[in-house]
This record gives C-alpha cells, sequence and structure tokens, in this order.
C-alpha cells in the first residue's frame, strides 16, 4: 500500500502547476500519511483547516480510485463531516482564550493580528446574511471558507452559538455534498460518456 501511494504523490507532484492547493496539499498529506489506513487518512486531512471536508473528499476518491478505501461513498462521507466537525467546538470555546494570550506576546499578537483581520475580511456576507450567510460561507467550498474560518468569524461577531452551530453543521454537509460530487459525481460522468 505504502508504494502505490508514494507513486500516486509523486507522479502527483510532477504534475503539481496543474492542480490546485488544496489537491497539492492533500497529495501531500496522502504520501506523508501512507502508512494509515486510507478511511484514518481521510478523517486526518477533514480535521486540517484549509482542507477541511474539501480535502477529505478528494482524498476518498484519490484513495478509492486506488482501490484502497474500504468504505463506500457514504462512508467517506460521514469520515468527512466527523473530522471537520470535531474541531469547531473547540474553536466555540477556547480560541478567544488562546487569542489572548498569543497576543501577549508580540510575535504571536502579530500572527492573530493577521488571522482575526483574514476572518474579519470574509465576514461580510455572514454580518448581513446572518445565518444563512453563515451556511453559505462554509457550504460554498472555496479556499478560505469553511467550519474552521466559519467558527472563528462567528466567536469574532459573537454570534448566536445555537444559531452559528447550526448553520455551520449545514455548511459542512452542503461542502461535503459539493465534494462529492467533484470527487465521485464527476469521474464517474466522464468514464460513462468517455
Amino acid at each position: 500500500m505504502l508504494t502505490k501511494l508514494r507513486m500516486l504523490t509523486l507522479s502527483a507532484t510532477s504534475t503539481a502547476d496543474e492542480l490546485g492547493l488544496t489537491e497539492k496539499l492533500v497529495n501531500t498529506m496522502i504520501g506523508l500519511l501512507g502508512g494509515l489506513p486510507a478511511e484514518l487518512i481521510v478523517f486526518i486531512i477533514s480535521l486540517f483547516p484549509i482542507l477541511e471536508c474539501r480535502g477529505g473528499m478528494i482524498a476518498a476518491g484519490v484513495l478509492e480510485e486506488m482501490g484502497l478505501l474500504s468504505v463506500n461513498m457514504w462512508g467517506a462521507m460521514i469520515i468527512s463531516i466527523i473530522g471537520n466537525l470535531l474541531p469547531i467546538p473547540f474553536i466555540f470555546l477556547f480560541i478567544e482564550k488562546i487569542f489572548n494570550l498569543m497576543k501577549k506576546t508580540k510575535f504571536l499578537g502579530k500572527i492573530v493580528n493577521k488571522i482575526e483581520a483574514k476572518a474579519m475580511s470574509k465576514s461580510d456576507k455572514v454580518t448581513k446574511y446572518k445565518r444563512f450567510g453563515l451556511l453559505l460561507f462554509v457550504g460554498i467550498p472555496l479556499p478560505g471558507t469553511g467550519a474552521w474560518t466559519g467558527a472563528l468569524i462567528a466567536v469574532l461577531l459573537k454570534l448566536n452559538l445555537k444559531d452559528s452551530v447550526i448553520s455551520i453543521f449545514l455548511g459542512v454537509l452542503m461542502a461535503t455534498g459539493i465534494m462529492t460530487f467533484v470527487s465521485y459525481g464527476l469521474p464517474w460522468l466522464i468514464k460513462l460518456f468517455a
């Protein structure tokens, strides 16, 4: 299994210019985690900010193509959703405290200020449309959007916790559905009509 994964990573890096950032990161993570069960790789990739369920479903599609994933599309979706949602309660509970501690140092304070500024620069639609805006922000799988940033924006804007959690959950379901179509549906359609 490891050699197949390493070969995939090597072939992917040879065409890295053609791949987007998410795909590059997913292929790198698959290579680094190559000794683990494929389902665990999908779960771990889904945990990471930037990658989230986008990366998890891309990894699931790649690993299934290689014959390494022992779960079907629905199983991969559940793994990605759980992986993507697992960090969210910790963000709601601890991010303000962590950021306040980090702001006490000059170097880390600059990093926190940049993270907050970046998140707030994406908050216009969330501020305008509240729950629905947060749902769309999390649900449309574009770089810089997702559950991690959505939770951070909800905390920084002091949005209602219950509404935010529901919006983020529904957004993750939406993003996972979109990425499932991209990772499973499009390849199937291409094979069907090729």
